[in-house]
């Protein structure tokens, strides 16, 4: 079969579309159609249900697309092994993490994972958006909290949960506060996200009932980047409600400091996400379990 269709078939079915496959790939729509049109006639199956409004997947198409991602797979790691010799491991890593725990603890864990396999290289995108990792053709991607998409595996990195967290000299300008409600008459730092600005803060009751609520924060100074969250409430600026893994140095050193604890108690992990059914090549599991010891050593 040639691998060049093989390759514009998997884009159709990751980009759901063959007008954006064959841009991919340098060919008109109609010719990208009418190859995949060739593709079923020879394969004699129906790979692709078309209606007005989506292109999906038949069951011959995600059993054919299982295999096929497995074959390309196979055929570029066979490529890397006969110009790197069997015993190393080269190739791509396409990775998505939150931004500043990608900048404070990611990145110098990935420079120690290179040192030791000096042939891997790094598509690293930082982001506080939640990535598309089947449209973004994302390898790994690092998450905080529980994930919904069921064709991804997610893996427990981390154990961590959001605090609120302050300087020590706002602490000391403003009193602190002494319930959660306080908070929304205090300077924050809001992260903006996809879905809108992050204004509602998750908390425990603290008591028998222990229920679940969120304080709305009202004086809010917003970035859509964590990593100036961090920075400004190092800076003293504002509270901000943080995974505890990013401001871990911060804590240690003085720089930030925790407030509310006995409310802010809900468990928030840090997951690595994979491809459930893409078949792994040496470098994503090596660096899977890299990443998987390094991270049970912050804990």
């Amino acid at each position: 079969m040639d691998s060049n269709l093989v390759r514009l078939f998997l884009d159709a079915a990751q980009l759901g579309s063959f007008s954006a496959a064959g841009r991919k790939q340098g060919m008109s729509p109609a010719a990208a159609s009418a190859s995949i049109q060739r593709l079923e006639a020879s394969l004699q199956v129906k790979l692709f249900e078309r209606t007005t409004r989506q292109l999906r997947l038949t069951e011959e198409g995600r059993l054919y697309r299982h295999f096929s991602e497995q074959a390309m797979a196979l055929m570029a790691e066979a490529e890397s092994s006969l110009h790197a010799g069997t015993g190393r491991v080269r190739g791509m890593v396409k990775i998505s993490a939150p931004s500043d725990l990608g900048r404070n603890v990611l990145m110098p864990m990935l420079d120690a994972f290179r040192a030791e396999h000096p042939d891997v290289q790094y598509a690293l995108t930082l982001s506080d958006n939640t990535s598309n990792m089947v449209q973004d053709d994302i390898d790994l991607a690092l998450r905080y909290g529980q994930l919904a998409d069921s064709e991804m595996v997610a893996r427990v990195l981390a154990p961590s949960r959001r605090v609120v967290c302050a300087a020590p000299s706002l602490i000391a300008q403003t009193g602190g506060p002494a319930v959660p409600e306080d908070l929304a008459d205090l300077p924050t730092l809001v992260l903006v996200t996809a879905l809108g600005p992050m204004q509602d803060w998750r908390y425990c009751s603290n008591d028998d009932a222990d229920e679940r609520l969120s304080v709305r924060v009202r004086r809010t100074q917003q970035s859509n980047d964590g990593e100036i969250i961090r920075k400004w409430a190092i800076a003293g600026q504002g509270y901000a409600y943080k995974s505890i893994i990013d401001i871990s140095d911060d804590l240690r050193c003085g720089r930030l400091v925790t407030v509310l604890d006995e409310y802010f108690t809900d468990s928030a992990p840090l997951n690595i996400l994979y491809h459930r059914n893409r078949y792994q090549p040496p470098r994503i599991a090596l660096l899977i379990a890299f990443l998987m010891e390094r991270f049970a050593d912050l804990a």
